[in-house]
């Protein structure tokens, strides 16, 4: 019944992780693979009902050995579920940094830089639509891989997967596609909502799901503006197709710089339509500015308190019976900190994501541009100021909704409001904010 009713959800860290556990656990490390379920209860808030942690068994082969933890709040039953919720957390945690943050912004949009500056003139048009959302992030990556992802590197010493994340994060790699990084498809693939007549096409399963309703509304202001700009150069699909630069550049995208995902038909569209092209560009830019604000700017805020996301684990939950029960039992406080990460690895992880977490002096927000002499075409100017009008509109339906008491999402249990998809085109936004949509990955 809740699921014919899409009242039940599942977090799944499992199945990616469980080829891993052996040699990750191998680091001094203790790791499981989870599952969590999920219920939507009638205040629209989501409530675990049940987790599930796997490791792989002793013997070889791909036998596996479960155990479920039920909620409880007193006693040894409540202890256990919080070390169980702190083991999801810990899959979460690197999940999220290495795939979501890094993989799925800034190494996705690396491949377009470069085949931008390979193949279209900067006079071109769609070199002129791009440019902005490019801004510093081969600088940044060239960074991340010197400091950050490099062996022995900052994410190697303070998240769970070790020497084995840039490993772990390619394979997930081979199962991405360009084609549903747009967040309508995004939201449809992870069953967060379903196609229907409305306006926007979608409907969500979660009514009270912030990132998605903030979200969708700054997808349209962006999908807005690149269809209209896209008209004022394309009179026809046969314009299109007939572009050379624009087929090069696309070709240079998919066949050299995501050449491991050119077998995979699904993972492209062909650019040979007005609408096609709009899609494209609509979707890139969303993930070099939305998407990557959206999993970024709010680190600090969601997980500057170590304990609540701990990156690692460095002991197994307790079994039934053990001396480590009779400890968890004796001091289950002192236990859970000898279980998250020490000291020294919680402070170098929460500088990391203070300095992520950071606007920089220089930020250049979605609907601005750095220089006003980008182009001197009168209707363009006119577009992009309607897309900055769309853009305030966004924020300030956002700050409506978290005024509203109904919608408990918006602010959860700390009340730390939901802003990260606030446009801020006024660009006032410098430092640690929590808000602000820059156009490019930019840290």
């Amino acid at each position: 019944m809740a699921m014919h009713q899409k009242r039940l959800y599942i977090l799944d860290h499992h199945d990616y992780l469980m080829p891993y556990l052996r040699r990750i656990n191998t680091l001094g490390v203790c790791i499981y693979a989870s599952r969590t379920l999920l219920f939507l209860k009638a205040d629209g808030t989501l409530k675990p009902v049940v987790i599930e942690l796997s490791l792989p068994s002793d013997g070889e082969g791909d036998t596996e050995l479960s155990r479920v933890f039920l909620p409880a709040t007193h006693g040894t039953e409540g202890h256990l579920w919080q070390l169980a919720k702190a083991h999801v957390s810990v899959n979460d945690s690197g999940y999220h940094q290495l795939i979501s943050h890094w993989l799925f912004t800034h190494a996705a949009v690396e491949p377009f830089i470069i085949a931008t500056r390979r193949q279209l003139s900067a006079m071109h048009p769609i070199h002129k639509l791009l440019e902005p959302h490019f801004k510093d992030t081969m600088q940044i990556n060239t960074l991340a891989r010197s400091i950050l992802l490099n062996a022995g590197g900052i994410l190697e010493r303070t998240m769970y997967p070790g020497k084995y994340a840039v490993e772990m994060s390619s394979a997930i790699y081979g199962d991405w596609r360009f084609t549903e990084q747009s967040l309508p498809n995004d939201l449809l693939k992870r069953g967060m909502a379903s196609s229907s007549n409305e306006p926007g096409g979608l409907t969500l399963h979660i009514e009270d799901y912030p990132y998605a309703v903030d979200g969708l509304e700054v997808w349209h202001a962006i999908d807005g503006w690149v269809r209209s700009y896209c008209a004022h150069f394309y009179h026809s699909d046969k314009e299109v197709d007939g572009d050379a630069e624009l087929q090069a550049w696309w070709h240079d995208v998919r066949t050299v710089g995501h050449g491991d995902r050119q077998g995979d038909q699904a993972c492209w569209l062909a650019l040979d339509t007005v609408d096609h092209l709009a899609q494209t560009l609509s979707t890139l830019i969303w993930i070099a500015s939305a998407l990557h604000a959206a999993v970024n700017f709010g680190q600090y805020a969601y997980a500057g308190f170590p304990p609540n996301r701990p990156t690692r684990c460095r002991r197994f939950v307790p079994l039934p019976g053990s001396p480590e029960m009779t400890q968890l039992e004796a001091d289950p406080e002192k236990f859970f900190l000898e279980m998250v990460p020490d000291r020294f690895t919680a402070t170098l992880g929460l500088a990391l994501i203070e300095v992520l977490s950071n606007h920089t002096s220089d930020e250049v927000y979605l609907g601005q541009r750095a220089t006003s002499t980008w182009t001197d075409d009168g209707q363009l100017l006119r577009l992009l100021d309607r897309f900055r009008e769309d853009l305030r509109r966004v924020e300030r339906r956002g700050e409506e909704r978290n005024k509203d008491p109904r919608l408990k999402n918006r602010r959860g249990p700390a009340k730390v409001p939901y802003t990260l998809l606030f446009p801020d085109v006024a660009g006032q936004e410098k430092g640690l904010t929590g808000k602000g949509i820059p156009n490019s990955v930019s840290i």
